[in-house]
């Protein structure tokens, strides 16, 4: 297995921006998206359902880089009424928004035989409809400004098969072509909408999800023979955020270590 490299120094690729983060609670790849940004000198948002540990997140931020507390919002992004808050919430907060990163995902393992219609609907309107939802209300602001980044999160799932994982690889391929589609449409306005595909991001919550067995196959496909630590997928999501990526857009690009 190889050794985890070590964790990069900032660079201040978004200094001066401001950055809102969805589903950025936990220990998950959206609180380390969130942690990057404010290390590479973004003022930044972050949201989620779970207020308590949305707190948690925020302070825990603010002391371990010693900075200024982000700012929150608790928003369930399967409520239209929800996201329509984060956003007046948002610009309220910040004045504009430059950045939004859309992390909000749901996942889950279970044969198409014995899938309900619950169960599909749930994660398909966590996973994308939700993108779309958060896209509709943070891009009208973007356009007025003539700027603007959306750096949304896929899998490489959506690209390949997997037993039991058919809403969530359905729901991840939809992810990227939304990004291709409403990508063409932003371009017109200044506004760059791009995805990461990770391939297997290894934190608590997944851990209570996937059993040993389960994760220990997925490792054995990386070729590194290790999952990617959370912070690996934020630094992509950072330089997709960031000017270094300034002539891309509609694309997905994969974080994995499968050559996909």
């Amino acid at each position: 297995m190889s050794t985890v490299p070590v964790y990069p120094e900032p660079r201040g690729l978004l200094k001066g921006k401001t950055v809102v983060i969805t589903a950025a609670a936990g220990t998950g790849i959206g609180y380390s998206a969130a942690k990057r940004a404010v290390e590479e000198g973004a003022t930044v948002l972050i949201s989620d359902f779970h207020e308590r540990r949305l707190n948690e997140a925020a302070d825990r931020i603010a002391d371990e880089l010693g900075t200024e507390r982000p700012a929150t919002c608790v928003c369930d992004v399967t409520s239209e009424e929800n996201v329509q808050g984060l956003r007046d919430a948002s610009l309220a907060a910040l004045g504009k928004v430059d950045e939004l990163i859309n992390n909000a995902g749901l996942g889950g393992e279970v044969d198409v035989v014995d899938m309900t219609d619950e169960q599909w609907s749930r994660v398909l309107d966590v996973t994308l409809t939700s993108l779309f939802r958060m896209t509709r209300a943070f891009l009208p602001s973007m356009y007025a400004n003539k700027s603007g980044v959306m750096v949304n999160n896929a899998s490489v799932l959506g690209w390949r098969a997997q037993k039991g994982q058919a809403h969530y690889a359905a729901a991840k391929a939809g992810v990227m072509a939304f990004t291709r589609c409403s990508a063409i449409e932003a371009a017109e306005h200044g506004v760059r909408i791009n995805a990461v595909s990770p391939s297997l991001a290894m934190h608590p919550f997944l851990a209570k999800v996937t059993t040993q067995e389960a994760l220990d196959k997925l490792v054995e496909k990386e070729a590194f023979k290790r999952p990617a630590e959370v912070w690996e997928i934020a630094n992509v999501m950072m330089f997709l955020a960031s000017d270094l990526s300034s002539y891309m857009t509609g694309e997905i690009v994969s974080v994995s270590s499968q050559r996909a």
